[in-house]
């Protein structure tokens, strides 16, 4: 059967996320409600990327994009590539501060092919989107959350990447502290160890658990519950500003956490009105996205598509 493109423009929106959420290492993670948004369509030929916003001026604007290579990995597991594609990413998630910003491209451009292919969200469902963006981001633990929105706890088996999406307590009420200096994950990873002890990782596994429940049903257990001794403490000489808030923050009483990789910092819980994260911070309160990432304001209702084997509009 020919695969047949929509020859109007399409737009998904893709929400930022926080991983880890302190003991939840590679596998929790909340969608919160900021996001980027891609706009996509189908050209005759070639492959152009325009940014806006985050990242302006320093991303690629051709197939070697993150967002182009997730929409032509796409593509490939749908059947076939279109003649060309054109993209324009509004970017409003802050570049590599652990906000998840590569999973958002990487989910934006899978969301888009399978938008632009008619019938794309009968011939990829959102499991096989999942081991897709899990594939080409190397962990789930961000890519599950901005795909599926939510709460999520994700893993991999030998079939590849899976999640469950949880409904986060209304009481949660997350803030990001968003720092004028950027991290890089691969720099983060590189200072964990190879081993932990024992005991640390049997504390881990129970306040992830405890997580679980707190997040969902008990918000007044968020500050032990987001107790960590796997990655944080590892982390925090390379992101010394970041791991003093987060200390700062839990002795007031609030639920911090490094958010994914770092330097940002997120709250879980109601930050003061006085509490003062000091100069190179910007706090925002943010809400949980509920959604995940999808169409924003498309035009999917047009008739006329391209057909991959005819090779002409039809």
């Amino acid at each position: 059967m020919a695969l047949s493109f929509v020859s109007a423009p399409v737009t998904v929106r893709a929400p930022a996320t926080s991983a880890n959420l302190g003991p939840g290492f590679d596998a929790l993670g909340l969608a919160l409600a900021l996001h980027d948004h891609v706009t996509g369509r189908v050209t005759d030929r070639g492959c152009t990327v325009s940014v806006t916003g985050q990242g302006a001026g320093e991303l690629p604007d051709g197939a070697d994009h993150l967002v182009a290579r997730a929409a032509y990995a796409a593509f490939d597991v749908l059947g076939a590539r279109p003649p060309g594609l054109a993209l324009e990413c509004d970017n409003r998630i802050p570049q590599a501060r652990g906000l998840g910003s590569s999973s958002a491209a990487i989910v934006a451009g899978i969301e888009v092919a399978r938008a632009l292919v008619a019938g794309g969200h009968e011939l990829m469902d959102d499991a096989a989107a999942l081991r897709l963006a899990n594939e080409i981001e190397g962990h789930p633990d961000n890519v599950a959350p901005c795909l599926l929105g939510g709460f999520t706890i994700a893993w991999t088996g030998e079939g590849g990447a899976r999640a469950v999406r949880l409904t986060p307590s209304a009481a949660v009420r997350p803030t990001v502290f968003v720092p004028d200096v950027r991290g890089l994950t691969a720099h983060a990873r590189a200072a964990l160890p190879a081993e932990v002890p024992h005991a640390d990782a049997a504390r881990n596994a129970g306040r992830a658990a405890l997580l679980v429940h707190a997040l969902t049903a008990a918000p007044e257990l968020l500050l032990p519950a987001t107790e960590d001794r796997l990655h944080q403490d590892y982390r925090a000489p390379g992101m010394p500003a970041s791991a003093a808030l987060v200390e700062r923050l839990r002795a007031a009483g609030v639920a911090a956490v490094i958010s994914g990789a770092g330097p940002s910092v997120l709250a879980l819980t109601q930050v003061p009105g006085d509490f003062e994260a000091g100069d190179g911070w910007a706090a925002t309160p943010m809400s949980v996205d509920a959604d995940g990432a999808g169409l924003s304001g498309s035009t999917l209702g047009h008739a006329e598509r391209y057909t991959i084997a005819a090779g002409r509009k039809s």
